[in-house]
Parts: C-alpha cells; sequence; structure tokens
C-alpha cells in the first residue's frame, strides 16, 4: 500500500485515459486493500456539518454529487431528507452499500457529465463537496452547469471546494477552484445567497426562487 494517498491518486490520474476511469481504479485498489481514498473521511465534511445544524430534512429532497463512500449522503439522510447519491465509480457505489447495508440512501451509479434527464430541477438540496474540483480545470464548466442544473425550484445547493487564487492551473487532482469559478454556479436562474472562504476552501450557498404563479 502507498504511503501517500493524494500522490497515490494523482499518479492514477496522470496514467488514466479518461479524467474519470482513475476513479475506479481507486476504489478498486481500495476495495483490495492496497491504496487508501484519501477523501474517505470517518465524519460528514465539517463545513456541511456546520451548515446543516440542527435542520430537518423531511418531505424534502437531497442529491449528493460524486458521494465517494457515503458519509456526506448518511448525515444527509440522519436528518431526514430523502436523499439520492450517486457516484462515477461502481466500485464505490457497490462499497458504500456494503458499508451501509440497513441505508435510507439511494446510491447510483451516474456520470456528473451525462447525468440522468430526471434529475433536472429535481432536488430541494444539492450538494456539490469536492467533486469538480476533482475534474480537470477544462471540464469545470460544464461540470458546474450540471450541479446547477439540479436544483428545484425554491431550492438550495451547497458547493464545498478547496479555494485557488489567480489562473495558475496546479498539477491535480484536486485543481481548487477559483471565486469566477464559484460564483459560476449562480447559473440557469441559481442566485448566490452566502458565499465564505476561509484560507483554504469555499462554502457557497445558491438558491433558486420558487416558481410564482
Amino acid at each position: 500500500m502507498t504511503n501517500d494517498p493524494d500522490t497515490h491518486a494523482r499518479a492514477l490520474a496522470a496514467a488514466s485515459e479518461s479524467p474519470t476511469d482513475w476513479f475506479e481504479e481507486l476504489y478498486n485498489q481500495a476495495q483490495r486493500g492496497d491504496a487508501i481514498v484519501p477523501w474517505d473521511r470517518g465524519t460528514p465534511h465539517d463545513l456541511l456539518a456546520s451548515w446543516a445544524g440542527d435542520r430537518d430534512g423531511a418531505g424534502l429532497h437531497a442529491l449528493v454529487v460524486g458521494c465517494g463512500l457515503g458519509r456526506d449522503s448518511e448525515y444527509l439522510a440522519s436528518l431526514h431528507y430523502e436523499t439520492v447519491a450517486f457516484d462515477v465509480s461502481p466500485t464505490a457505489v457497490a462499497s458504500t452499500r456494503d458499508r451501509f447495508p440497513g441505508t435510507a440512501v439511494d446510491y447510483r451509479v451516474a456520470d456528473l457529465l451525462d447525468p440522468p434527464a430526471d434529475w433536472h430541477h429535481a432536488f430541494d438540496l444539492v450538494v456539490e463537496s469536492l467533486t469538480v474540483q476533482a475534474l480537470p480545470v477544462p471540464l469545470h464548466e460544464a461540470a458546474i452547469e450540471r450541479v446547477a442544473s439540479f436544483v428545484a425550484p425554491g431550492g438550495t445547493l451547497l458547493v464545498i471546494a478547496a479555494a485557488r487564487d489567480g489562473e495558475a492551473r496546479p498539477e491535480g487532482p484536486p485543481w481548487p477552484l477559483t471565486r469566477t469559478e464559484i460564483e459560476s454556479f449562480a447559473t440557469g436562474g441559481l442566485t448566490p445567497h452566502d458565499i465564505v472562504r476561509d484560507e483554504i476552501r469555499w462554502r457557497a450557498e445558491f438558491r433558486r426562487p420558487a416558481t410564482t404563479s
């Protein structure tokens, strides 16, 4: 097993023939015990937990983008959101179902860049945590547009991402997001509600106005 999970993930990404195939290889290796998934935390992301607080999602539909091994998804389900979570890696989805055998989350295999048509404007809460930044910068614009498209009228998008300044592109993954990229989630009718940055991270909330008669 590699001693540096981040370095190993970058090596897999560099050797991959597509921007996303390396995720499946990494999760396969992790399932065999040959690698560690760097973003597999034991708890939900702290920025998600601090944002959610004591919210009650009963009666609301949530979508978790690039759910990995399920910590954020299970957290939202614990807040009573009816939660769908997806990942491009079939092994990630299978591993997560095995990890949480009694889960209330609907885990699915799907591609952010080619999502199911019936997810358009379908979710009251969409959580995008660290997924767009795992894609090469030329794919960010399309990925951001897809994420925004999932939010239903009256719904909310929460984005969590590493931050970078300027246009210089680091060797990724990840490829942290600039302020311009974060602000570009306000597309297709979404409007920014709260954009916060600390030294290294963004937490940004966007909302879609409710349909009015």
